[in-house]
């Protein structure tokens, strides 16, 4: 089994949501959260304003701590053919300055202030549902119900 612990930020202002257009290799695309891969010996935290500067342009702050989401992508569905868990830790992101803008040399094609009400509608990883779901509920636990993946939903 493969593993990744990644860190991910929910920036919510006004109604919108900031998602990032996640191009992969194949082509496929899809909506996600702006983060990724937490790196040998580094802090999460620092982990997830990282990934927005890197994917979005943007400087941003943590405001507080939502929650973590684990689940295991069985081999059938996962990218590589070999089962994976992907342990995500979600952060209530604020940006605080920058121009968004493509991710140099990397797979974010682009970055968007999305209405809440509009994601539904959109193919997106299920990292967006979970983020948003934390960010609605606020659970003391930090975990919310895994969310299932078919139609719109990828992992």
């Amino acid at each position: 089994m493969s593993f990744r612990l990644a860190a991910y930020a929910v920036c919510i202002e006004e109604g919108r949501v900031l998602l990032a257009r996640y191009v992969a290799p194949t082509g496929d695309m899809n909506w996600t959260l702006p983060g990724g891969r937490v790196e040998h010996a580094e802090d999460p935290f620092d982990a997830v304003v990282r990934e927005v500067a890197e994917e979005t342009g943007c400087v941003s702050v943590v405001e507080r701590l939502l929650g973590v989401d684990s689940r295991v992508i069985p081999a059938a569905e996962a990218r590589m053919g070999i089962e994976h868990q992907n342990v995500g830790i979600f952060y209530q992101v604020r940006i605080t300055d920058g121009v968004l803008r493509p991710e140099a040399n990397g797979e974010t094609a682009e970055s968007v202030w999305t209405s809440i009400s509009d994601v539904a509608g959109l193919c997106r990883s299920s990292l967006v549902d979970v983020g948003l779901a934390l960010a609605r509920t606020l659970p003391a636990t930090g975990h919310v119900s895994p969310v299932a993946v078919g139609g719109l939903i990828r992992h």
